[in-house]
């Protein structure tokens, strides 16, 4: 973007609206709750403590031979470990502090409902899901790590990463100019909405990859096993009717069904490539045929951040791979799925924009 086209667009910016900063900051904590809640699982520290919203009856994890030695007795079949204890509680600590931000952003948005342009709807509907996030953190325990539930708590994370964001874009005063209408627009617009759907599912394969361990079903890279087609129970792979009572740490399907999660999350990652890539090009000869119109400037830039954002993701589960799971890189790729996420909510919605964004009502 060159400096005059930097310069116009913020002349066309508004000030920011109330709740416009809560709403920044809850984002990023949200961001650093996905961070978190990844590194939990990936330490195998989901059940650090085997009971919620304590820890072994305790606010925080027992460390003293007598708090260690009374845990033990109140629940002799989960030894103490520290670091797993802690490494949960802090993920607990952080997202209770988001809801409470939420709730904040909630109220205020309620008492300000009267002023135009200022979403409250947006705000209720987060509220309400991480308060079914807080349950679906209390079940990943109480549940043991059940497969389904894991995955639907990923989900949740992302959505409330997701949607914080998207009330952020609306409270921004950001006042992107309209889009010309035309056929080429309302191709990329279907494209868009197909991309943002695919990211979802991609997103849920790679969370019921992590809550069944089969991550490293497949070591090398780009075959699987020395094999193009290895032997692959798909049948089992989705198995969502698990049953409720087994400790589900370690997970408890057969290689063979982890390999067919492997592969159909590999399957996913070349069909989300393989859109997004047409998208991005779509979107840049939309961008040159309307070069004169301002609003294709920030399309293109949103276009070009989603590309990057995609191949960075490529590279983090291509490492992941090679690495065999690297702790570092696989917090990354969580965090790098959910800024991919982000780039195709901020794309649709800059899609859908009537009139800027004060025109948007909810």
């Amino acid at each position: 973007m060159t400096t005059a086209s930097i310069t116009k667009t913020i002349s066309r910016t508004k000030p920011q609206r109330k709740g416009f900063y809560l709403s920044l900051f809850a984002t990023l904590l949200a961001a650093v709750v996905v961070g978190l809640g990844a590194y939990t699982r990936l330490v195998h520290a989901g059940l650090g403590c085997p009971d919620w919203p304590g820890c072994y009856g305790f606010l925080t994890v027992p460390e003293t031979a007598q708090e260690i030695a009374h845990a033990e007795t109140l629940f002799p079949n989960a030894p103490v470990e520290v670091d797993k204890g802690w490494a949960e509680m802090v993920h607990r600590y952080v997202a209770g502090s988001l809801l409470l931000l939420v709730l904040m952003i909630a109220i205020q948005a309620f008492k300000n409902r009267s002023e135009p342009g200022l979403p409250v709807k947006l705000p209720m509907f987060i509220l309400a899901l991480i308060i079914l996030q807080a349950a679906f953190g209390m079940w990943t325990v109480t549940l043991k790590l059940w497969p389904q539930v894991v995955t639907a708590h990923l989900l949740g994370g992302f959505a409330t990463f997701s949607l914080l964001f998207l009330l952020t874009l609306r409270l921004s005063g950001l006042n992107w100019t309209k889009l010309p209408s035309s056929e080429q627009k309302e191709r990329i617009r279907g494209l868009a909405g197909a991309g943002l759907l695919v990211v979802i599912l991609q997103i849920s394969l790679g969370g019921w990859t992590s809550s069944n361990y089969a991550a490293l079903a497949c070591p090398d890279f780009p075959m699987c096993q020395g094999q193009w087609l290895p032997n692959a129970d798909f049948a089992d792979g989705l198995n969502f009717s698990q049953s409720i009572g087994p400790n589900y740490l370690g997970g408890k399907m057969d290689s063979e069904a982890r390999t067919a999660i492997h592969l159909l999350h590999r399957l996913g990652a070349l069909v989300t490539t393989v859109l997004l890539l047409i998208l991005f090009f779509q979107v840049f000869r939309y961008g040159n045929a309307q070069s004169s119109n301002n609003g294709q400037s920030s399309l293109r830039t949103l276009a070009t951040l989603m590309l990057l954002a995609l191949l960075v993701q490529v590279a983090l589960g291509i490492s992941n791979i090679l690495g065999s799971l690297p702790l570092s890189v696989a917090v990354a790729h969580n965090l790098g799925g959910a800024v991919l996420l982000l780039t195709l909510v901020a794309l649709n919605f800059r899609l859908n924009v009537s009139e800027g964004f004060g025109e948007v009502q909810s």
